[in-house]
């Protein structure tokens, strides 16, 4: 990356945004750092700037839609430019397609598929001056859909088919645009899961992790410093050509071609 180069990366304080923003601020000069937890954004931002890159915080509710202006204004702002966007956050509720109610589908939409959208509308200008790049998560759900995880499922779906649609106009303005799609990977939001879920089923915690791989047909569960190298990857100059694309990393959990 050039000197002066500057990401925003959101659901930057914990888990998979975490760990990418800690991976980019070998390459970036500057990462903007975007969540609702103030202290733990604190704690990341700290980390970022002892691997060596620039760093600020904003610690917001990208649900809302005047975020995703004081993101990008204050960016601007702050570095002069915007060469990389990261679209991590979101936290999906997983309730049975029958008991969910249109208040929880709403929510679950509002961060992890309005906010991106917003934020990357917003940040497009900028973007395209820079010819930057632009990455959007999904998740493994939008390609096994199941009735007790059916709003994830439909918003990462919503998701890849976002990301193709801003990739189809980045051609033209010179914005590269992926999604990627995880699969299951440990963070601290999967293991609170399984404290919950491990219990109803007569399973240890320690169990259910255990089983849940052998389940998925998967050796183990991934982890958020190998997501997160395939999101550097994405907004590298290796793989400027590389645009348009849905690029899975789940262990082999999904067989269809």
């Amino acid at each position: 990356m050039t000197a002066k180069s500057v990401a925003i990366v959101t659901g930057a304080s914990q888990g998979i945004g975490r760990a990418t923003a800690l991976r980019l601020a070998r390459d970036f000069s500057a990462i903007v750092l975007v969540a609702r937890d103030r202290d733990n954004l604190e704690r990341t931002a700290a980390d970022v700037q002892r691997v060596g890159a620039a760093s600020m915080v904003y610690a917001l509710d990208l649900r809302q839609p005047q975020a995703a202006e004081t993101v990008v204004k204050g960016t601007l702002d702050g570095f002069g430019g915007i060469d990389a966007l990261l679209n991590i956050a979101g936290a999906v509720p997983q309730i049975d397609l029958f008991e969910m109610t249109d208040e929880q589908w709403d929510d679950g939409m509002a961060l992890k598929l309005h906010g991106a959208r917003r934020l990357t509308i917003r940040a497009w200008e900028a973007l395209k001056a820079s010819n930057g790049s632009v990455v959007l998560l999904s998740g493994g759900a939008a390609l096994d859909p199941k009735p007790a995880f059916a709003a994830v499922a439909a918003t990462n779906a919503a998701i890849i088919a976002l990301a193709k649609a801003f990739a189809e106009q980045g051609i033209k303005d010179g914005v590269q645009v992926n999604s990627v799609v995880p699969g299951a990977v440990m963070t601290a939001r999967r293991r609170s899961f399984f404290e919950k879920w491990a219990p109803a089923h007569n399973l240890t915690v320690e169990e259910a992790i255990k089983k849940f791989p052998e389940e998925a047909g998967i050796s183990r569960f991934g982890k958020p410093e190998e997501v997160a190298d395939l999101l550097s990857y994405l907004v590298s100059p290796a793989a400027k050509w590389l645009t348009g694309a849905s690029v899975r990393i789940d262990g082999g959990e999904t067989k269809g071609i």
